[in-house]
């Protein structure tokens, strides 16, 4: 595995690159352009790209046009309804993580979390540093961190818990963040389980989500669709949008049917950039 510090740099200017990108493409800026918007050389630039993510950038940029994402709407037709109906278990995850998912109880959501020991820390990842938190029954929060944002980031899980009790612990939340982003390839992964707090609408949403498989996306409609309410696609993007834990329940596989990527709360150059990242690791597993 590549060194999770040096990726969490690397995506830095990763993501200036496709904010660049997203405020120029309309004249297809060259390479040399793109490289010079982020400080770098093309030569490093490119080796950059290749650090991060293992393709030049030009291929990269492929994945996150509109075309390839009406492409993904099209060839992920119904995949809700065939794809892991025996359960909310998925292979779906980045490097094939088991997740399983359980919903706090009505009582336990009423309490806000009292007398819960929840513990957080910070770590780098390949699309920048995070904040991972955690319950003694499963993850509860993974947030990516905006540069200089930590504090904020510790202020909103407080106030998703209000009432449980925070304790720093890198060195516990460091173990769970080993089994998301640093693993293996010979080795099984351990299972990684999450605690979720939300409506039951909320959590029928977040669990349709965990079926999504790596390399696709659906729009808002097949989600609604699939949960049995095919007219509630808005409130639909209103649970993606109060996911607590993006990524390992991944809402950057929604996007909308006329192949826009649309809002992500951790930012639209990130939800390009996971997609992206995706898309190289599902082409390198059908080629292997």
């Amino acid at each position: 595995m590549k060194d999770l510090s040096q990726l969490s740099k690397d995506y830095r200017r990763v993501e200036q690159a496709i904010v660049f990108l997203e405020e120029h493409f309309h004249r297809q800026p060259s390479l040399g352009e793109i490289a010079s918007a982020v400080d770098l050389s093309e030569y490093h630039f490119q080796r950059l790209f290749s650090r991060w993510v293992g393709i030049s950038p030009k291929r990269f940029l492929q994945f996150l046009t509109k075309e390839y994402a009406k492409k993904l709407i099209v060839e992920s037709e119904n995949i809700l309804d065939v794809t892991y109906d025996s359960g909310l278990s998925s292979p779906s995850r980045l490097h094939d993580l088991f997740v399983t998912c359980e919903a706090v109880t009505p009582g336990q959501y009423k309490t806000k979390g009292s007398g819960v020991r929840l513990i957080y820390g910070f770590h780098p990842s390949p699309f920048g540093e995070c904040l991972l938190a955690a319950t003694e029954r499963g993850i509860c929060a993974l947030r990516f961190v905006p540069v200089g944002d930590s504090d904020r980031m510790v202020n909103w899980l407080q106030l998703q818990w209000p009432q449980s009790v925070l304790h720093h612990r890198p060195d516990e939340t460091g173990l769970l963040h080993r089994r998301i982003f640093d693993f293996a390839p010979d080795r099984e992964p351990a299972p990684v389980h999450l605690y979720v707090r939300g409506t039951n609408f909320q959590i029928k949403v977040w669990e349709a989500l965990l079926k999504i498989p790596l390399g696709k996306a659906v729009a808002y409609e097949d989600i609604a669709r699939h949960i049995g309410m095919p007219l509630a696609a808005r409130a639909v993007g209103n649970a993606v949008g109060r996911n607590p834990i993006p990524f390992l329940i991944p809402c950057h596989r929604v996007i909308r049917k006329m192949g826009e990527f649309g809002y992500y709360g951790e930012g639209p150059a990130r939800k390009k950039a996971i997609l992206g990242w995706e898309a190289v690791a599902a082409m390198r597993r059908k080629a292997a």
